[in-house]
């Protein structure tokens, strides 16, 4: 396809989505609910690069389907002029994917568009849910993340109780907050989880779904590991050291947690099904 109509494309995206993401950086983004964004976006641009140097050696061919992809980019402007005028981001985030999708279908055909469907997939972990949603969910993770912190403190004998979601520790009080039991940790991780899966091109769907479910424990571990390590942060060293530089920190020291674990169990998984394969191969021999 010739560089000038890609410019041409690529301008007027910028033109339309650029306001979009403003809004989204100085906004929502902002919030702990939905901190998650950026850093989902960010992989996001580099998986379509990743997936875009694969494409050379695939040697898809190229045949558009703008029958297709035309009725497609027409719900994807509907739902970003409904979602625009009507401050919905749902829809108007969400039609990005949309129009992304309709575009690859109109210059470029359903081949590079099957090329790419994990990308537009974990583009839709970025869109932002209704608050309704949110608090739906959110609230029972907050309730088991901080029970679950509770105990394992009083296990190890430190001065621990907890009301709903605040857990007291010593003479201080600490909120379980959406930050710390959240969506962004859960999507994130779930984002995470299965962009590693797929560029580590496993080629079993029972493995790949295993690890996909295992991912939400994995979440859940994490966000209990980061509770517990914010507590006894506030315990030793006071409120200030909890709820500043070590606060943020517990936050990357959390995500480093989760992937070490979902390494983990991924290497765990490749174990037993390599063990299993062997098995049963002695047991054909035999």
């Amino acid at each position: 396809m010739p560089v000038l109509p890609l410019l041409t494309i690529l301008l007027g995206l910028l033109v339309v989505y650029v306001p979009t993401f403003y809004d989204l950086f100085h906004g929502i983004w902002k919030t702990d609910q939905q901190a998650h964004g950026p850093i989902v976006f960010a992989v996001a641009l580099w998986f379509f690069y990743y997936k875009a140097k694969l494409l050379v050696s695939t040697r898809i061919p190229v045949i558009p389907a703008p029958r297709l992809g035309w009725p497609v980019l027409v719900i994807g402007c509907v739902l970003y002029a409904i979602g625009r005028s009507q401050s919905l981001y749902i829809f108007e985030v969400g039609s990005l994917v949309v129009v992304l999708l309709a575009l690859t279908l109109i210059f470029f055909g359903t081949g590079v568009a099957k090329h790419f469907w994990f990308a537009f997939f974990f583009l839709c972990f970025m869109v932002p849910l209704p608050p309704s949603v949110i608090d739906i969910i959110t609230q029972p993770m907050k309730m088991a993340v901080s029970y679950a912190s509770e105990h394992l403190l009083y296990q190890m004998d430190y001065p621990v109780a907890r009301n709903g979601v605040i857990i007291y520790i010593g003479q201080y009080q600490l909120l379980v907050a959406d930050a710390c039991a959240g969506l962004n940790s859960l999507f994130t991780l779930e984002a995470l989880g299965l962009l590693y899966m797929n560029v580590m091109r496993h080629e079993s769907p029972m493995r790949n779904a295993l690890l996909a479910t295992l991912i939400v424990p994995i979440s859940f571990a994490s966000n209990v590991t980061r509770v517990i390590v914010l507590a006894l942060i506030t315990f030793y060293w006071g409120d200030e050291a909890g709820q500043g530089f070590a606060h943020q920190f517990s936050g990357m020291f959390l995500f480093m947690t989760a992937l070490m674990l979902i390494i983990g169990v991924d290497s765990l998984l490749r174990y037993i099904s390599s063990k299993l394969e062997r098995r049963s191969v002695a047991a054909l021999k035999g």
